[in-house]
């Protein structure tokens, strides 16, 4: 069944035809004219009452069909979820950095909800997998604490800040630093990024890269004098290409920075947020429960593994969710998908094909039952889809 999607217009967004939301979206709905001055920023797939899909033919909400057809889910589905489709299904596209910050786990998001319910809006967890489109940027875990070390050591104004925490071991360095960025008072990260960026600009160009300048004076111009800003020389800086992915467990630090990208997500709305953002920020709550471990940026990158000769899977430590892509050449000319045991959604990201009935085009969106499978003919431009389901 096909589906009617939503789009979110969060300022973050890419503006107009810049983004690849407002691409997909407008090749599957006709009235749908791309504002140029509008932030398209991200297309939700699924059951999360923010932004519901429908099924196109009867404008029926994808949740209440669920609902009335619950063997659709596939029963290993309905007996952890509940009769709930347990992820969210999303393409982003980032112009302006989101929020530095990280996602509890299920027991901690219980007891945060518990806790503060106005802040903390439900009880679940919230990991992501995010599969880049287009050259994407995000920062993503704690750096070697070498690098950061010698981050702190050489750049004078971090130095100031974080200078209580030389003599500790790493991880009590790393936990006594980064906090004391993040609690630093305004007058005193003003002063240091000012100073920081007007030394920048005086290095050569290779040393202007080795402190991430170009990095720096964009987060800057986008969120002036954030504390967020200094987190840069703490998190692993990751430029994927196309294909590449990163998964966000529970407790990992990160954000987006740039780019276009597949997200696939449990359903929640719970983040604790440290910096780049006007929204709520919750340090002592985030600093108390990160995992406080340097890795290399490579050790950051999600592997798929080959499921056929066309399709991969990006299979997380979660039962919430799970994405393959699959990419097909008009030299296969068909395909057919490969069964799950979970309901799943698919959106069409480039390629030209029919289905049995209709046919298939960029930013259409379907979803298929349990135990079905797609068939795909007549191919006539090399395909990409992405399909997201339950890990199960």
């Amino acid at each position: 069944m096909e589906l009617k999607c939503k789009i979110q217009n969060y300022e973050w967004g890419k503006k107009g035809s810049k983004s690849k939301v407002a691409i997909l979206y407008g090749n599957v709905n006709e009235k749908f004219v791309i504002d140029e001055d509008v932030p398209y920023a991200e297309l939700w797939m699924g059951t999360h009452v923010n932004a519901p899909s429908q099924i196109k033919d009867t404008e029926e909400n994808l949740s209440s069909y669920i609902k009335n057809n619950p063997s659709s889910l596939g029963l290993e589905v309905t007996r952890i979820f509940k009769n709930e489709l347990p992820f969210l299904f999303k393409v982003l596209s980032v112009n302006k950095a989101l929020s530095i910050q990280a996602h509890p786990s299920k027991t901690h998001a219980e007891e945060l909800h518990s806790k503060f319910p106005d802040i903390y809006k439900d009880p679940n967890h919230k990991p992501e997998l995010a599969i880049a489109l287009t050259p994407f940027e995000a920062l993503c875990g704690f750096r070697p604490i070498s690098e950061i070390r010698e981050f702190c050591a050489n750049i004078p104004e971090l130095a100031s800040i974080t200078k209580c925490s030389e003599e500790c071991d790493n991880v009590e360095f790393l936990k006594k630093a980064f906090r004391a960025v993040l609690i630093c008072e305004k007058q005193q990260i003003t002063t240091t990024i000012d100073g920081l960026i007007s030394r920048l600009k005086t290095l050569a160009h290779e040393r202007r890269e080795h402190f991430l300048a170009e990095l720096v004076e964009r987060l800057n111009s986008q969120f002036p004098y954030d504390n967020g800003i200094l987190m840069v020389y703490f998190l692993n800086y990751l430029k994927l290409k196309p294909s590449e992915a990163i998964y966000l467990g529970a407790n990992e630090p990160h954000a987006y920075l740039s780019g276009d990208c597949i997200e696939n997500m449990a359903c929640s709305d719970n983040v604790v947020r440290a910096g780049l953002t006007p929204k709520f920020v919750d340090v002592d709550t985030l600093c108390s429960m990160l995992i406080y471990k340097g890795e290399k940026p490579i050790d950051k990158l999600f592997k798929p593994h080959n499921e056929d000769d066309f399709t991969k899977i990006y299979k997380p430590p979660v039962k919430d969710f799970a994405v393959a892509e699959i990419r097909v050449p008009t030299s296969a000319r068909n395909y057919q998908t490969i069964k799950r045991k979970s309901a799943s959604i698919f959106i069409v990201i480039n390629g030209k094909a029919k289905l049995k009935e209709g046919e298939l085009k960029p930013g259409m969106s379907l979803f298929l039952s349990a135990d079905q499978e797609l068939a795909i003919i007549e191919i006539s431009e090399d395909i990409l889809i992405y399909q997201a389901f339950a890990n199960v």
